[in-house]
């Protein structure tokens, strides 16, 4: 099969987003930006499949050009996922995005109910690459409006919430990017408990600054 290493690398992450616990059921999808009979384009998990069931077969090629892409799914009769529009759109405008997980993380999800980004309340919040990690105005899934509305909430960041309705995360390859998702979840997670407190201390703009020039080479141990 063509591409084997990257359907397999869809499948071991996206069953990853149910054993961690990021993104629960059918919820969430995981694609990796790849060429295939010298298009290129992204391999993408499929439409309503359980994740442990998936086989390579299974996971979508849709290039960068969407009207190529209708034709595709005809003749393959395999359909994406109903999210594959934002994935097309962030590769197409972002370069470095090599690999994307968006998850319907508990926390992240709680957090993008409110619509609001979240504050420099602790310095993790610089993996996203700025100063807060924004979330995105709110529409439908699937709609070219969302990917307008993430690629906005994207601009010089690596991630960002979806307001009511979850996280996206990307890199320069699936580990990083579903740990970067992980990373966004815990970030949510601890300023839900701050929040129990009260308005928490936000770090400075020149704080933030500096941090953000550390962690250009941030490497996890």
């Amino acid at each position: 099969m063509k591409n084997l290493k990257e359907r397999e690398e869809v499948i071991e992450y996206s069953i990853k987003l149910n054993t961690t616990n990021l993104s629960p059921l059918r919820s969430g999808n995981i694609s990796v930006r790849g060429i295939e009979d010298g298009i290129e384009g992204f391999f993408i998990t499929p439409s309503g499949k359980k994740y442990e069931s998936l086989k390579p077969e299974d996971i979508v090629f849709l290039s960068l050009t969407e009207e190529k892409d209708f034709l595709s799914w005809f003749n393959s009769g395999k359909n994406p996922s109903s999210e594959w529009r934002f994935h097309q759109d962030i590769y197409k405008n972002k370069w470095e995005a090599k690999a994307i997980v968006h998850a319907h993380s508990p926390h992240a999800t709680a957090v993008s109910t409110h619509g609001k980004s979240i504050p420099p309340f602790h310095y993790m919040i610089a993996l996203a690459g700025g100063e807060n990690i924004r979330c995105s105005e709110y529409a439908t899934f699937g709609t070219h409006e969302l990917s307008m509305n993430m690629i906005k909430a994207l601009k010089d960041r690596k991630a960002c919430l979806m307001s009511n309705h979850g996280q996206v995360a990307f890199g320069e390859n699936l580990s990083k990017a579903f740990e970067l998702a992980q990373e966004v979840e815990n970030i949510c997670y601890q300023y839900i408990i701050a929040l129990k407190m009260g308005e928490p201390k936000n770090l400075s703009l020149a704080e933030m600054k500096k941090i953000l020039e550390k962690v250009k080479n941030y490497k996890s141990s």
